[in-house]
């Protein structure tokens, strides 16, 4: 009897192991090591997550939000979330990505973005069950000793490892000592939170690995690593990321957010549910299907843009969205308030193509000529052909691209 009840209750605690190794796998690039992750989850006691963001940039979209939502997926499943601001190493500046040295932030900078966090992740994660922590707090205390000793852990051709940093020495790009020791911090970070678990985008992996290796040094059992895909933005291409105009923030208004959600393409939007929607990912595969056998995937679409406008701001909102959508897209309607800029001309005026890209309705000069080519430009509601034109100074019209970009200019 004894046995039978105990056998009962192994099966509960792997099943319970099962299914949340589901939930935080889903949309995941990597989980390293399995295994070891599932002898953490089976001591039943809350895992210490986590994961690190450097205040670049004030403001958050929705590619932040794809490793937010999953940090916030794990707090529901009972994990206690790490939410570290590195104000110390935004000072230093991470190439990750990049093959280039990237500039150093002023610590003026850095604390007024720092600021912007707390107000937009709670609205995703739960504050009482999120410990906000900065890294200046323990990397300030550090001498020059100890830094010389961290970074005795490594050498420089593990370091060159990384791919970024490989490409740059390839091609002789110089790369700068304080870059080499950004992930050697990244871990040290590890060490003192005594992370179980580190987030990160799939252009983190070799720094999340540092991690597990400082952290044995230290004789820490080491941390297990989860790497997300990096969102593709607007463009279908690249990253979301503001420098390149390709994002939704997640405090745009709601018109702005429903449509940016309705211009993605049908395939785009496939990665989006996954990485962005909270539905089931049985009920996305049932879409799949539907749409396979003829749906149509505007309604969708649609489902995904009110579940992100709802999230960020409220249910009537996006109702109201989806009512101004049908209006707009299906009988030609202008929306109310659209946003209304002025340019600066030159002396026979401003070229549509520069137009539509400085006020954001293409992402690039090439996009804005693709879209005049394939008749989706509208001047005033009439659809225009000609890629050299040029509005002249004092004008004031209405420029739409596509079905549901919109601004009101005027040339000055």
């Amino acid at each position: 009897m004894i046995l039978s009840i105990l056998s009962i209750h192994i099966i509960i605690v792997l099943k319970d192991i099962e299914n949340q190794l589901d939930a935080i796998k889903r949309g995941c690039d990597e989980l390293l090591v399995e295994e070891e992750f599932q002898q953490k989850l089976s001591t039943g006691t809350p895992l210490r997550v986590k994961a690190g963001f450097d205040p670049t940039a004030p403001d958050l979209h929705l590619g932040h939000t794809v490793l937010l939502n999953k940090l916030r997926k794990l707090q529901d499943l009972g994990h206690h979330i790490l939410f570290l601001i590195g104000d110390f190493t935004g000072m230093i500046g991470d190439p990750s990505g990049k093959n280039t040295t990237r500039p150093p932030l002023t610590k003026k900078q850095v604390t007024e973005n720092a600021k912007t966090y707390t107000d937009q992740v709670f609205k995703i994660l739960i504050p009482d069950q999120t410990e906000i922590v900065f890294n200046s707090k323990w990397m300030n205390q550090l001498n020059t000793a100890d830094l010389i000793k961290i970074s005795s852990t490594h050498t420089v051709a593990r370091m060159l490892e990384r791919d970024d940093f490989g490409k740059r020495y390839q091609n002789n790009q110089p790369i700068a000592i304080h870059e080499l020791l950004y992930p050697l911090i990244q871990a040290y970070d590890s060490v003192m939170l005594k992370a179980d678990l580190e987030l990160g985008g799939t252009d983190q992996k070799f720094n999340l690995l540092v991690g597990r290796e400082l952290q044995k040094h230290f004789g820490q059992s080491p941390q297990c690593i989860l790497t997300m895909p990096l969102l593709v933005g607007l463009d279908g291409k690249n990253k979301m990321s503001k420098s390149l105009n390709n994002y939704i923030g997640i405090e745009e208004d709601p018109e702005q957010i429903f449509g940016k959600i309705m211009s993605i393409s049908d395939e785009l939007m496939w990665s989006y549910l996954e990485l962005l929607s909270f539905e089931p990912l049985a009920v996305i595969q049932k879409w799949k299907k539907e749409v396979e056998e003829g749906r149509n995937p505007r309604d969708i679409k649609i489902t995904l843009a009110k579940e992100i406008v709802t999230r960020f701001h409220n249910k009537k909102e996006a109702e109201k969205q989806i009512l101004n959508f049908e209006a707009r897209f299906k009988h030609g309607v202008i929306p109310e308030n659209i946003p209304e800029i002025k340019l600066n001309g030159e002396n026979d005026g401003l070229a549509i193509t520069k137009i539509l890209k400085k006020t954001g309705l293409t992402a690039s000069t090439a996009q804005a000529l693709r879209m005049i080519e394939q008749r989706g430009v509208r001047l005033d509601g009439e659809k225009i052909n000609d890629k050299n034109l040029k509005i002249k100074l004092g004008t004031t019209c209405v420029v739409q691209v596509g079905k549901r970009r919109f601004s009101k200019i005027t040339i000055i």
